[in-house]
Parts: C-alpha cells; sequence; structure tokens
C-alpha cells in the first residue's frame, strides 16, 4: 500500500514531512527526477566511502584481467585532454 507525505513550505523552499518508518539517518540525502514520469526519488547519501570500499573489498577480479605486460605498463606523460575543444 501506498504511503503519502505532507508538503509543506519553510521559507522559500518546499519540504517533506516524512512519515516515521521512511526517515533517513543521514543529514543529507541525494535527489533524482525521472524524466519520463516526472517522480522524484529520494535515496541516502552516505557519510563516507566506507560502505563502498568494503563493498570492493568483496568482488573477485579474474585472473587474467590484465597480463602482465598490461600491469607493467609506464606512466604516460601525454595530454590527455589535448585536442578537445572548451
Amino acid at each position: 500500500m501506498k504511503q503519502t507525505a505532507k508538503l509543506f513550505t519553510n521559507g522559500r523552499s518546499q519540504a517533506i514531512r516524512l512519515p516515521k518508518e521512511f526517515r533517513f539517518n543521514s543529514t543529507e540525502v541525494f535527489l533524482d527526477k525521472d524524466l519520463d514520469t516526472g517522480n522524484l526519488i529520494i535515496s541516502a547519501k552516505p557519510a563516507d566511502w566506507s560502505g563502498f570500499t568494503a563493498m570492493l573489498d568483496t568482488l573477485k577480479t579474474p585472473k587474467d584481467f590484465l597480463s602482465k605486460k598490461e600491469r607493467k605498463q609506464k606512466l604516460s606523460s601525454r595530454d590527455p585532454f589535448k585536442g578537445l575543444a572548451e
């Protein structure tokens, strides 16, 4: 069953009063708008990168991901933006 939330004005901003079961354990959230439906998507903004780096630690890199030659490449001194117009 869909829930509803109340909208209210706070100064010059519009705010949403979320029901208790939808509260976030953070001080900031990400906002995204679905361009097809106009729906607003609200998701938690992590306080730091620890969750992401912990997830990376669980990934297994295939043994054939890079050859020994590919892993031993020297640093390049080229300008990666050369030729791009501003």
